[in-house]
């Protein structure tokens, strides 16, 4: 018996969307495809095969989409989004490294324009549907007592997205699936295959921001404007090339090898116009402040110091710490058990309490 409700599905052609939308049909969901349309032609990024959310490669997705959605036996649909997305994410993504900050696009496209605008969009273009759906690997599911929904993390715990997704307000959540939540990577890939679709499983996999390897290419000459890099005593070692090219932690590229030791980006001050360095040593901090807020397993922020483990970017191992209120309203304070590694004003700072994602902030500068 058919579900009731018509479900958009995020097409990119790959294997995950294409496999969540064939879930969906399975369980009996009428299934509408939806693909975003970001890329304008604005910046010289040269055609080089390769894939990733914005860059000139977007048409080989699109086709790739439509050939998931014939084989599925779906109606598709481009959304145009380059403005909206050059806006909410490229400009964001451009004035945060201009104020010496390094952001994750990847978690503000999600929440303003994957899970917000392209929806919108979608159906200010008379697309129906009820509810949407991704291939990311996270799971939502709603609390029983309140109604609340929590999102949590994958099966998959190699493949966990639920980092990327955790700025997502409850509306966004309460229509969302996201079928491949509870499988592994190789369980979905073992599926395309039973299918037919080998092709889609031995696709190398892309998570590229542009389809360029240096990010450089967003920016304009005027952004590249030298100035001062001190060492941890105040000491002039070097002039940097601007310091939309510098994030810390950063070692390569700093055009500081022969100078007698390994030394690290530790601060970059935007007002200053100038970038520290210091020893590997001097990248560790226990506290630090995280601001601009979300709320997703909390009904509201908590108002006494709160156990929690603290994942600071996508790769980094969850650590135990002590969430408490901060200085400012809105903001927490973050107490870790043990200094972490290379701590980025900027990044987006996601608080667990075991498989539930309790929220999500921006770590402010030191």
């Amino acid at each position: 018996m058919a579900k009731a409700g018509v479900v958009g599905v995020g097409l990119s052609g790959g294997v995950d969307s294409a496999l969540a939308a064939h879930c969906l049909q399975a369980q009996g969901y009428e299934v509408v495809g939806l693909t975003m349309l970001t890329w304008d032609g604005s910046l010289p990024i040269p055609d080089q095969g390769r894939s990733g959310c914005y860059g000139p490669g977007e048409g080989r997705d699109l086709e790739a989409a439509r050939e998931v959605a014939r084989r599925l036996g779906i109606p598709h649909h481009g959304i145009d989004l380059a403005a909206e997305f050059r806006a909410a994410v490229l400009d964001y993504f451009r004035e945060e490294y201009r104020n010496g900050r390094t952001p994750n696009p990847c978690v503000r496209c999600n929440q303003v324009v994957k899970f917000g605008l392209l929806l919108d969009q979608a159906r200010r273009q008379g697309i129906r549907f009820d509810l949407f759906a991704t291939g990311h690997y996270a799971r939502v599911e709603r609390r029983a007592g309140d109604g609340r929904c929590l999102l949590t993390r994958a099966a998959d715990r190699r493949k966990d997205q639920s980092y990327f997704l955790a700025r997502l307000a409850q509306s966004q959540l309460r229509d969302l699936l996201l079928p491949l939540g509870g499988m592994t990577k190789a369980q979905v890939k073992d599926m395309a295959r039973q299918l037919g679709w080998s092709d889609l499983a031995d696709k190398p996999e892309s998570q590229d921001f542009i389809e360029s390897p240096d990010y450089g290419v967003l920016f304009s000459e005027a952004d590249s404007r030298p100035g001062p890099i001190q060492d941890d005593a105040g000491r002039v070692v070097a002039q940097h090339r601007g310091i939309v090219h510098y994030t810390v932690g950063q070692r390569k590229g700093v055009g500081l090898s022969g100078k007698g030791r390994p030394l690290y980006v530790t601060r970059i001050d935007a007002a200053a116009n100038s970038v520290e360095v210091g020893p590997k040593s001097s990248l560790y901090r226990a506290d630090f402040i995280v601001r601009d807020l979300n709320w997703v397993g909390l009904a509201e922020a908590p108002r006494q110091p709160l156990s929690v483990e603290v994942q600071v970017r996508q790769r980094h191992r969850p650590a135990p710490a002590e969430i408490s209120p901060g200085p400012e309203p809105g903001s927490v304070r973050v107490a870790c058990r043990e200094p972490q590694l290379a701590v980025t004003p900027g990044q987006t700072a996601v608080f667990y309490q075991g498989e539930i994602v309790a929220g999500a902030g921006t770590i402010a500068p030191c």
